[in-house]
């Protein structure tokens, strides 16, 4: 019979998190242990704070998502939102709801999964809360990053001219978890991408040094969401070219093959965890250094205009034409008029 987390003590599931961790470093005066966390400021600089949770059975199922990748994305999708204000990542706080029947080795690998990212962003988790959940088991991180006041991006900075850019690819991650959903075939890079996404956190660090970028958001709930976000908070228009949209190709024929449009798909596809940011039409050398050491390729896919309306430019034989960008990102609630 497996061992569950039922037959340990809290302080014993906290100890299993500990054997994981690296030494607390000089700034945190107090860790895990006691009732709460003391930190020291970091000197010149600004705290970033975002919180997430991933419930089961809304942002994952434990029928095809490994444990330790629900560890990964617990943390990773809190440090895209780091990532998209130009902040570095510095610690961690942890939430965990645990299912009375969850076997003591996905608690294990739920942990592992989580501190190996951490490991390689150099986050230091400070400590946080252990319960029982009568239901899905569930992840609540917070995590707190630093920026210089100056260097902090928001949605709120594009300007009518402005060029939008995309880090990485998109749309692999929701055809990923169609293939593991559906287990008829698999392109085991999407699979990836949804399992395991990579916060471009050295890519907004380097937007944010360099201010390179006006304004940028992760793309947690698709392009086509965060386009329309990004827009409203700067009171923009935006139109976005079709054909410059950057699709792998391996997931463009996903698509095809099952008679869907790859562009419209992709854009309205969550959990790329990919930047989308705005750019001075001057700042084309601070974006080259950005870029040079940002660890992401990035892709021009359209611009920020006049007035509030957001299109999408199709170019076919010869002729454009545009068409009202929908909001088709993924919702937890009710679709904003």
């Amino acid at each position: 019979m497996s061992i569950t987390v039922a037959d340990l003590t809290e302080r014993d599931l906290i100890a299993r998190i500990q054997t994981r961790l690296p030494p607390a470093p000089d700034w945190m005066l107090v860790g895990i242990g006691d009732d709460a966390a003391v930190v020291e400021p970091e000197r010149n600089r600004v705290e970033v704070l975002s919180v997430d949770a991933l419930v089961e059975g809304v942002h994952f199922d434990r029928a095809f998502v490994p444990p330790d990748a629900i560890g990964h994305r617990a943390l990773a999708v809190n440090l895209s939102d780091l990532a998209a204000m130009g902040a570095a990542p510095r610690l961690a706080l942890l939430s965990f709801a645990l299912p009375s029947d969850l076997p003591i080795d996905d608690f294990d690998a739920v942990v592992t999964g989580l501190t190996a990212l951490a490991l390689r962003h150099n986050v230091h988790v400070a400590g946080g809360n252990l319960t029982r959940s009568p239901g899905p088991l569930m992840l609540d991180v917070t995590v707190v990053g630093t920026v210089k006041r100056r260097q902090a991006l928001t949605r709120k900075g594009a300007r009518p001219g402005d060029e939008l850019y995309v880090s990485g690819t998109i749309g692999a991650a929701a055809a990923g978890l169609q293939m593991l959903q559906s287990a008829v075939g698999s392109q085991q890079s999407a699979v990836e991408r949804y399992l395991r996404p990579e916060p471009r956190v050295r890519l907004g660090l380097m937007l944010a040094r360099n201010r390179a970028a006006a304004a940028c958001i992760d793309l947690s709930d698709g392009l086509a969401e965060a386009v329309h976000q990004l827009a409203v908070a700067s009171g923009v228009g935006a139109v976005i070219d079709a054909e410059n949209v950057p699709i792998d190709p391996a997931v463009r024929e996903w698509y095809e093959a099952r008679g869907l449009d790859p562009v419209a798909e992709s854009l309205a596809a969550g959990d790329d965890y990919e930047l989308l940011f705005a750019v001075r039409p001057g700042a084309a050398r601070r974006l080259a250094a950005a870029s040079r050491h940002g660890g992401a390729p990035i892709t021009r896919i359209g611009r920020c205009t006049k007035g509030h309306e957001v299109t999408l430019r199709r170019v076919a034989g010869g002729s454009s034409t545009e068409s009202s960008l929908p909001r088709t990102g993924f919702m937890h609630f009710r679709q904003e008029a």
